[in-house]
């Protein structure tokens, strides 16, 4: 968060519409790829440059070009001139620390959104940007990393040229990416319970400050990813409601199904952040639970050697004239007295209930 901070930073005193990378160091090259849906059937290419894209501008049917990787501003740059591209989206895009926002600037619609990811090895949410610019006939999509997405059945049900993405336009499969990427959600949030609910059955057994730190963490993910799940409800519902020519009638159905899904992502992650909240306080309980176990023996046995102490403390005394001293088992005597009252003492604390666990 920090690194980012830092970057946008190294932004100021720059005119608007500079393109500017601000995001994660990446090392993989950038790539484009093009589907192209026509008359023809369906073709799918891999340009070497943005210039290789010219001829989809203005082809009949349905195009989607996708970049992968955006710390490369050339590229970027380039891509832009040749579809048009407003230099304020162009400089949102480069900027891969943006919420889920929709706007429109010059004929085109622009979202961005994230893209999730759960690393098993390391059992974090990974994210990456994800921008999008909604032409007549074309799709634009920007990837911050490259090197895998969750499009890939979408991809294979276009590429099979049947069915109604083939046949619709590019703000139908807009939906249909967008809709991969909000029920990839509901994948991440599934292996987040798993690592909630084995927090909590460690809780139960004997919490350490191991648990306490996982908690924090998973706290860390379910508030980002609180974050921008909120907005980007608002960036469906506005799509659905905006009346733009861009988005048919037809499409605003879709839409509002993924709204309703990005609502029940909504709560699960709510659900979550309670269910932290809570394990928090319970980890908690049980650390002042057993605070007060130690507590509680070590004031038994210190109350138990008090009269034990104040008996060896009085027959320890320097006096000459002690009756009890010159008796012949008088020392034993003193021993029983002390025993009688250890047990005494602990007979009382059984019957008070205060040796038992449950107390």
């Amino acid at each position: 968060m920090f690194e980012s901070l830092h970057r946008r930073i190294s932004k100021k005193g720059l005119p608007p519409g500079t393109v500017t990378y601000v995001g994660r160091d990446q090392t993989k090259a950038v790539t484009l790829e093009a589907i192209h849906v026509g008359e023809d059937g369906v073709r799918q290419s891999r340009p070497a440059s943005p210039e290789a894209c010219a001829d989809f501008v203005d082809a009949p049917g349905l195009t989607w070009i996708n970049l992968d990787g955006l710390h490369d501003p050339e590229w970027l740059t380039r891509l832009g001139e040749i579809f048009h591209l407003h230099p304020l989206v162009l400089e949102d895009i480069a900027h891969t620390g943006q919420r889920p926002k929709l706007d429109e600037l010059d004929g085109a619609l622009f979202v961005v959104l994230k893209m999730l990811r759960y690393d098993e090895e390391e059992r974090t949410i990974e994210d990456e940007q994800v921008s999008f610019v909604l032409k007549e006939n074309i799709l634009l999509t920007f990837q911050e990393k490259g090197g895998g997405d969750v499009f890939g059945e979408v991809r294979k049900r276009l590429l099979t040229g049947s069915g109604k993405l083939a046949k619709s336009g590019p703000d139908y499969l807009m939906y249909a990416l967008i809709d991969a990427i909000v029920d990839n959600y509901f994948v991440v949030l599934e292996r987040m319970g798993e690592d909630i609910e084995e927090v909590e059955e460690a809780l139960l057994l004997s919490p350490t400050p191991a648990e306490l730190e996982t908690i924090h963490g998973l706290r860390r993910e379910a508030l980002f990813l609180r974050r921008f799940i909120w907005p980007l409800r608002e960036v469906v519902s506005r799509l659905e409601k905006n009346g733009n020519q861009l988005i048919k009638d037809a499409t605003d159905v879709y839409l509002r199904d993924v709204y309703d899904h990005i609502i029940q992502v909504m709560d699960t992650v709510d659900t979550f952040r309670d269910m932290l909240s809570g394990m928090l306080d319970l980890y908690l309980s049980n650390v002042s639970l057993k605070l007060n176990e130690t507590m509680k023996v070590l004031t038994m046995i210190s109350t138990i050697f008090i009269p034990l102490s104040f008996l060896a403390s009085l027959y320890g005394m320097n006096f000459k004239h002690m009756p009890e001293l010159e008796t012949q088992y008088g020392y034993f005597v003193v021993l029983g007295v002390m025993a009688s009252t250890v047990t005494a003492m602990v007979l009382f604390f059984r019957r008070k209930g205060w040796l038992s666990k449950q107390q």
